[in-house]
């Protein structure tokens, strides 16, 4: 039995991520969007994939958030010559001694943002795929833990498509969102102009140690969700499966659904509540569903996108009505 979250914890949490989302708006111009999404992605345990044009911030907005919670960095440049040793590490001989050590790889950090994806082979892939998943990496007969919090940020290129592979539905299942990354509007691209030629970026606080950040985290299975709300997220997810047959070829899996629910409680933290509200669900459905839909030709014949057939999907179910007791 979980213990139910305390107005106390959820008000600690808010004030915590708000100060965080703070930082990272005085550093990331726009892009709130992403911006809570990572927050959400940290303290739900979850990995994050990005999908946008180049130079919109993404490496910013992951570099700063480690910077705010003191946490390690890596980049990692996806290539289609990265072998999975470059990822996780491999072992060398050393001649002197006649034994052999372990190297460790650029995963072992907190947050990694793995640049352009889509470009690293099968293997490598699938090197990544154990790391998300089990949070942990084997390099020959030896398995290490990675380091807590773990968080994956992987972004891919829409623009081209020479030299890519397409990631195998595995792997997108195990993100938790899907962020789409849109340019900046006028103002805010003047206010990037300005603050780059004339004032500088200015360094985020830290506000967050590892060990507040582990703490947030623990928080979150502890939000109430209403059992009416638990209905609701179950027949979404259900309904992609169940959706027009030429219009998909296949809809979420169960960890949709885990996925979307984790992700909801993780909101209403953020936003100091102890439970949460439907309009929680509707905000995440679509970063929490739409990389797990795939697509018929017809479909996509006719433009249609995962987006324009969540919208269709949450607009035929009744919005539940949960009541809220303080």
């Amino acid at each position: 039995m979980q213990t139910p979250l305390t107005e106390q914890q959820a008000q600690e949490a808010h004030q915590l991520l708000e100060q965080a989302l703070y930082e990272l708006k005085r550093v990331v111009v726009g892009q709130t969007h992403l911006l809570e999404r990572l927050l959400v992605a940290v303290i739900c345990k979850g990995h994050v994939l990005v999908e946008g044009a180049p130079g919109l911030a993404k490496t910013l907005a992951l570099k700063s958030l480690a910077q705010i919670m003191q946490l390690q960095f890596n980049r990692i440049q996806f290539t289609p010559d990265l072998l999975p040793a470059d990822l996780i590490g491999t072992r060398i001989y050393n001649p002197g001694q006649g034994s052999f050590s372990t190297e460790r790889g650029p995963i072992f950090a907190n947050f990694i943002l793995a640049d352009e994806i889509n470009r690293a082979p099968a293997k490598v892939q699938s090197a990544l795929l154990e790391a998300m998943q089990e949070r942990q990496v084997t390099i020959g007969k030896e398995t290490f833990p990675l380091i807590e919090p773990f968080l994956v940020m992987a972004t891919q290129n829409p623009i081209e498509s020479d030299g890519t592979y397409s990631l195998p539905e595995a792997q997108l299942d195990r993100f938790l969102f899907k962020v789409l990354v849109e340019y900046p509007n006028h103002d805010e691209e003047l206010v990037i102009l300005e603050r780059v030629t004339e004032m500088g970026l200015p360094q985020p606080q830290t506000i967050l140690s590892s060990d507040q950040v582990n703490r947030l985290a623990a928080y979150v299975p502890n939000v109430f969700l209403d059992p009416n709300l638990m209905s609701y997220i179950v027949k979404l997810v259900q309904s992609t499966r169940s959706f027009e047959k030429n219009s998909l070829l296949y809809g979420a899996s169960p960890r949709g659904t885990l996925s979307l629910a984790t992700a909801a409680k993780g909101l209403a933290l953020m936003q100091g509540r102890t439970y949460v509200i439907p309009e929680d669900v509707q905000a995440l459905y679509k970063d929490c569903l739409r990389h797990r839909l795939i697509l018929s030709y017809e479909a996509l014949a006719q433009e249609q996108t995962p987006d324009s057939l969540l919208e269709s999907l949450a607009t035929s179910l009744k919005q539940p009505v949960v009541e809220v007791t303080q």
